[in-house]
């Protein structure tokens, strides 16, 4: 049953959980109003790499150009 689990984890996670928590930890240092714990999981989840991606994410609210390219630079070095 355990192996099922891992095997299902390695297949779909596209990060691992220590750097998914470093990605987690630099969005937050961010300090983005607009960007809620939520949108956090779904970009760790998603790993959005175009502008596109990630403002799909953000449908109630939009970030502007220099947000984006933050989060996006972020997401980059765990690529």
């Amino acid at each position: 049953d355990n192996e099922v689990v891992d095997s299902f984890i390695k297949r779909f996670t596209k990060v691992t959980p220590a750097d998914a928590k470093k990605i987690r930890e630099q969005i937050r240092k961010m300090d983005l109003l607009r960007v809620k714990e939520n949108d956090i999981s779904k970009i760790i989840d998603i790993l959005p790499e175009t502008k596109e991606e990630l403002n799909k994410i953000f449908v109630d609210s939009s970030l502007d150009e220099e947000e984006t390219n933050k989060i996006l630079d972020v997401i980059k070095q765990f690529k």
